[in-house]
């Protein structure tokens, strides 16, 4: 088990662990403070160790544990004003250069979505990256093929694709450079939930390094049609999230309008 248990030349008594988890109990025998270990109801979301003040939870294998100014005050790392406005230039892209991203970027838009938060600390997915274009041509072809199999997604997106076809050489992943895949063995409701949550928290990473991304229903589309799909992409489970990424070729100058959307029982 990764939370092996409490340094005691560090632990000063202060009872926190034991108000955060109920695996942290005070042992009257012993007269401090002990980690039940002998059980499996631990998720690993570290909690424990964020709050230990003296940082005295021992453990193994979790990554290391990461101190920087404002953690406890997020709201004095970036305003809220700024945060809406980037999150109001989020935009899905789709006219993409040609230029590949660094793959130190590509590293860093997988580790943020990592620390995107999933029901019950799950974290059964899967992260893969699909750089080469012949490749992502083949996933391509394979994807139309399905979606286009099926008359009323014929109808709705024949025509799409068919002039796409003119201009994009993958038209379903509008020539992006990179198609990232996120995948799990669980095939739940909430499952999909959570890899919208960590699409998102890539894509506002991705923004962040200057890059630009597109959610990409179709590929999951297809591979409920046809699961063999998956085999080209290196799928193997059976709930899948799949974003582009790459260099946006084309520029915004303005945040899209949204119509206020009606709150219900929030008060004027």
């Amino acid at each position: 088990m990764p939370i092996v248990g409490i340094d005691y030349e560090k632990c000063n008594d202060c009872n926190i662990c034991v108000t955060t988890c109920i695996l942290f109990r005070r042992d009257k025998t012993q007269n401090k403070i002990v980690f039940n270990n002998s059980t499996e109801l631990c998720n690993l979301c570290g909690k424990c160790i964020a709050k230990c003040p003296q940082d005295a939870i021992i453990y193994e294998g979790m990554g290391e544990a990461y101190i920087y100014e404002g953690i406890n005050k997020p709201e004095t790392i970036a305003s809220y004003e700024t945060i809406y406005k980037f999150l109001r230039a989020n935009r899905s892209v789709r006219l993409y250069k040609k230029k590949k991203v660094p793959t130190d970027n590509i590293r860093k838009v997988f580790e943020a979505m990592s620390y995107a938060p999933t029901a019950d600390n799950m974290r059964s997915e899967r992260f893969s990256i699909l750089s080469e274009q012949d490749k992502i041509k083949n996933l391509n072809d394979a994807v139309l093929e399905a979606i286009l199999s099926i008359p009323e997604m014929n109808e709705r997106y024949g025509l799409i694709f068919r002039l796409t076809s003119r201009v994009f050489h993958s038209p379903v992943y509008f020539d992006a450079p990179h198609v990232i895949f996120v995948d799990s063995s669980e095939d739940s409701k909430i499952e999909a939930t959570n890899i919208g949550i960590i699409i998102t928290y890539g894509r506002l990473a991705a923004q962040a390094l200057g890059l630009s991304t597109c959610w990409n229903g179709w590929t999951q589309i297809a591979m409920r049609i046809n699961p063999k799909i998956k085999e080209l992409a290196n799928i193997k489970g059976n709930t899948v999230g799949v974003l582009i990424i790459g260099y946006s070729a084309e520029k915004f100058y303005r945040a899209s309008p949204r119509s206020p959307k009606p709150i219900d029982g929030l008060e004027e």
